[in-house]
C-alpha cells in the first residue's frame, strides 16, 4: 500500500465496493497516509451523505471546494461532492450566461440535478476531471457514492450521456433545429402522434419542460459526449489505481468479485482489495476446543464467559479468513491489505492513522 501511495505515477486512487464496507474511512486514511507520510500534495473527494470524514478530519463542514486539514501532518485537503453546484459548473463552463440562466430556471434541469438517477455519480466523475485537470494536486483519492450496485461509478458517465443522445431527447431537440417551433405545433403526423404519446404519458408541463431543457442544452451534448469519453480514458490510463474495498461478509465479497472482473473487462487497473474490518484473536493458540472445555471446569463465571467469548470469536475468525481466502485464491496477482476490525468507530485522526498504520 506504501509503494503505492509513494509512487509518484499514481495521481489518483479510486476506492470502490457495496456500500457499508467502509469506503469513505479507508479513503481518508489513504490520504492522510500518502499526505504525512510520503509528503505528497492530497484531496480527497467524498460523496458520502454520513458526513464521517469531516469528523474523524477535525472539519467543523465539508463542501464543493477543497478544505485544508490542518491538524495533518502534511498538505491533505477534503471535500464533498456537492452535486447541484457541480452541475452547474459544469453548465457555466460550456455555455454563455444567457444561455444558463435559461438552464438553471428550468424545472426539469431543477430537478435533474437534484435528483436524476446517476447524476451523483456522473456529478462525481465531472469534480475528478476538474480536480485533474487543475495539476494542483500530486495524488486524488475519491470514495465512491454509496449506490446499490459499485458498478454504476462506472456506468453513469456513458449513461447519461446515452439519455442526453437519446432518441426522445432527438426528437425533442428537432424542432429547435428546424426553426424554433414548438414540438406540439409540428404538423407531420408521425411526431403528432409521438408528442400525443409522450404527453399522455409523461404530462403536458413536464414534456415542455424536458424541451425547453434540451433546447437550452443543445450546445453542451458534444461536451457530455467528449468528457465521458475522456473520463473513461482517465480511468483505464497508468496514473489510476482501484482499490475495491470490501468487509468479510458473503454478499460483500461476491460484489467485490463481480466488481473486479468487470475493472478486468474494462481494461481498468485493479491495483488491490481492501479486506476491512477482518477480527484477530489475542491469543490464536488457544483453539475453540480447548477454550470451551476449560469453560467447563473453571469456578470463575467472568472467566467460562471469557473463554466462550473467545470461542464464538474464534470461529467468526476462521469463517472470514475462509471468505478471504476463496477470493484472494481467485485472484493470485491481485495484493490484498487488510484492515484490522477496530474497537470503536473512527472518529479522528488517530483513529484514521491505526487503519492504515
Amino acid at each position: 500500500m506504501d509503494a503505492l501511495l509513494a509512487d509518484s505515477r499514481t495521481r489518483i486512487v479510486v476506492c470502490c465496493g457495496s456500500g457499508g464496507v467502509g469506503k469513505t474511512t479507508t479513503a481518508a486514511a489513504l490520504a492522510l497516509r500518502a499526505a504525512e507520510k510520503h509528503g505528497r500534495r492530497t484531496v480527497v473527494l467524498t460523496i458520502d451523505p454520513a458526513r464521517r470524514l469531516a469528523q474523524s478530519m477535525g472539519l467543523t463542514e465539508l463542501d464543493n471546494t477543497p478544505r485544508k486539514v490542518e491538524s495533518a501532518d502534511g498538505d491533505l485537503f477534503a471535500m464533498m461532492l456537492d452535486m447541484k453546484r457541480t452541475f452547474d459548473e459544469v453548465v457555466l463552463a460550456h455555455t454563455d450566461p444567457k444561455r444558463a440562466k435559461e438552464i438553471f430556471a428550468n424545472p426539469f434541469y431543477q430537478a435533474m440535478s437534484s435528483t436524476f438517477a446517476g447524476t451523483q455519480e456522473y456529478m462525481a466523475m465531472e469534480k475528478l476531471g476538474q480536480l485533474r485537470a487543475t495539476e494542483e494536486w500530486d495524488l486524488i483519492v475519491v470514495d465512491t457514492p454509496p449506490s446499490r450496485s459499485a458498478l454504476d461509478f462506472l456506468d453513469a458517465p456513458q449513461r447519461l450521456a446515452r439519455f442526453l443522445d437519446g432518441r426522445m431527447l432527438r426528437m425533442l431537440l428537432a424542432p429547435a433545429r428546424a426553426g424554433g417551433r414548438s414540438v406540439f405545433n409540428l404538423v407531420t403526423a408521425s411526431f403528432g402522434v409521438m408528442t400525443k404519446a409522450f404527453t399522455k404519458i409523461l404530462g403536458g408541463q413536464l414534456l415542455t419542460d424536458v424541451s425547453g431543457f434540451v433546447t437550452a442544452l443543445d450546445s453542451m451534448f458534444g461536451g457530455f459526449r467528449e468528457r465521458a469519453e475522456q473520463t473513461y480514458k482517465v480511468l483505464q490510463a497508468r496514473e489510476t489505481a482501484f482499490l475495491v474495498v470490501a468487509a468479510p461478509e458473503p454478499d460483500a465479497l461476491r460484489e467485490a468479485a463481480y466488481f473486479a472482473g468487470r475493472l478486468a473487462e474494462e481494461k481498468m487497473p485493479l491495483a488491490g482489495l481492501v479486506l476491512n474490518r477482518m477480527h484477530r484473536l489475542a491469543v490464536p493458540d488457544l483453539s475453540v476446543e480447548r477454550a470451551l472445555a476449560g469453560a467447563e471446569k473453571v469456578d470463575s463465571w467472568v472467566t467460562e464467559e471469557v473463554l466462550r467469548l473467545h470461542a464464538d470469536l474464534s470461529r467468526r475468525v476462521a469463517r472470514e479468513r475462509r471468505l478471504a481466502d476463496q477470493f484472494t485464491a481467485a485472484r493470485p496477482g491481485v495484493p490484498v491489505f487488510e484492515v484490522p476490525a477496530q474497537p470503536e468507530d473512527v472518529h479522528d485522526l488517530d483513529g484514521l492513522r491505526r487503519v492504515v498504520g
